[in-house]
């Protein structure tokens, strides 16, 4: 087969590590891609936004599949543009189309989707900036912290927790007549806050089956013991230690299936990776999110304990034949530490040249925001780099992954010390 992976990060360099490996692998294409893919396939400089541009790659290259690594394109209806085209509907998409696509591309309809399928989830209501004095009182009836989220794509920046009344309702007033996140916040989710303990867990589905992929945890904030500002992720682990086998069925029962039953129902049609953003309170899970795609840096570790071709999986995901595949996973614990550019999640400065990644040997070192220069790799985003190792339980899979950290420099590197820090007892 001849792939197109769309993307950048470090997800699409997993993926493209993984892909690479798969006797079933004719080329391998990566649009944009990094410095990581290109030593695995060939990076396309197009702009992955541009469907006319897309469209010409895949014809020109013969692509049998194109998976989709971020959300924007499919919001923005890239599987409807490929499948309503005469010479491109042959091509397999790895990623739902545009009305699936609205689980993440709109907060308040993941609200409503979960609310109408009686899924575990917030309490919540959704306020536009006519509406806002509603939104007020709303807040009001809610007990602090009070949970505000941009309706729209904000780059997963887009989510406010605060402890005070007097500036949630200044946040809101921001979000909804100044738009401070643009578009994204034209309306605004405010929800009731649910305290427990974060994690992930991973589906793909071809529409009518689905295969589970490991859970994994990751670390958000900027700082030490999660402290600081919201990141795109500086971390994570797989599998979850304090999902057990009894949590796992409680997800399975009421999350999952409830939520390919609602699509199916829906008729959303829903084909790809669906991600679910979920939060341990007592003993029963609930849904903070839905993402339709993979999520980053969790990539980096729940594909790295994937044993089975991960081609073969996608084949039988063209063909709607998901339940007739077994899969198998690595039982170790895989364990990621992001690098990233000084200032960053704000501003921050490009083009710093990275030593050292030759000598890691015990990890995988998987690209984030990187390119070739010249000989040289320099970094080219805010995150960098992905140290993913494995261990014997936590503890054991970051310890190696900090080590071979010792290796690797460039100007301003930064990285948490603490990734699972409130997982180790």
């Amino acid at each position: 087969m001849n792939i197109l992976i769309l993307g950048s990060g470090g997800r699409e360099h997993t993926l493209a590590w993984k892909i690479s490996q798969s006797k079933k692998l004719n080329k391998l294409f990566i649009a944009p891609g990094n410095a990581g893919t290109a030593q695995l396939g060939t990076n396309l400089p197009i702009d992955i936004l541009d469907f006319k541009a897309v469209k010409e790659t895949l014809l020109k290259h013969s692509i049998d599949m194109v998976i989709v690594g971020p959300e924007v394109p499919l919001v923005n209806g890239i599987h409807d543009f490929i499948a309503n085209d005469s010479q491109l509907q042959h091509i397999t998409v790895v990623g739902p189309k545009k009305r699936g696509a609205q689980l993440e591309g709109s907060k308040k309809f993941a609200k409503e989707f979960l609310f109408k399928h009686h899924i575990p989830t917030a309490a919540y209501q959704s306020f536009t900036s006519d509406t806002l004095k509603q939104g007020y009182q709303f807040l009001e009836k809610l007990s602090p912290p009070y949970v505000l989220k941009a309706d729209g794509l904000a780059a997963g920046k887009g989510v406010v927790i605060l402890e005070d009344i007097d500036e949630a309702k200044a946040e809101l007033t921001e979000m909804l007549t100044l738009q401070k996140f643009g578009k994204a916040s034209s309306e605004v989710v405010v929800e009731e806050f649910l305290d427990g303990i974060e994690m992930s867990c991973f589906v793909l589905t071809d529409g009518k089956n689905y295969i589970a992929l490991p859970n994994a945890k990751d670390y958000k904030r900027i700082g030490e013991g999660d402290t600081g500002l919201n990141t795109g992720g500086m971390g994570a682990v797989s599998p979850v230690p304090f999902a057990d086998a009894s949590f796992l069925q409680k997800v399975e029962d009421k999350i999952i299936k409830p939520t390919m039953n609602g699509l199916i129902k829906d008729t959303l049609d829903f084909q790809g990776f669906l991600f679910f953003g979920l939060i341990k309170v007592g003993d029963e899970p609930f849904v903070i999110e839905y993402n339709v795609r993979l999520g980053d840096p969790e990539t980096e570790v729940i594909i790295p304990r994937l044993k089975t071709d991960l081609l073969s999986i996608l084949e039988a995901y063209a063909h709607r034949q998901l339940d007739t595949i077994e899969i198998e996973f690595d039982s170790r614990t895989a364990a990621t530490v992001m690098l990233v550019s000084g200032g960053y999640p704000e501003a921050y400065e490009k083009g710093k040249e990275i030593t050292g990644i030759e000598n890691v040997q015990k990890s995988i070192v998987f690209h984030a925001g990187t390119k070739k220069d010249a000989e040289k790799v320099i970094t080219n985003g805010g995150r960098v780099l992905a140290i993913t190792s494995y261990g014997n339980g936590i503890q054991e899979a970051l310890q190696q992954s900090y080590q071979s950290i010792e290796n690797i420099r460039f100007e301003k590197m930064k990285y948490r010390t603490d990734i699972g820090f409130d997982l180790k007892r």
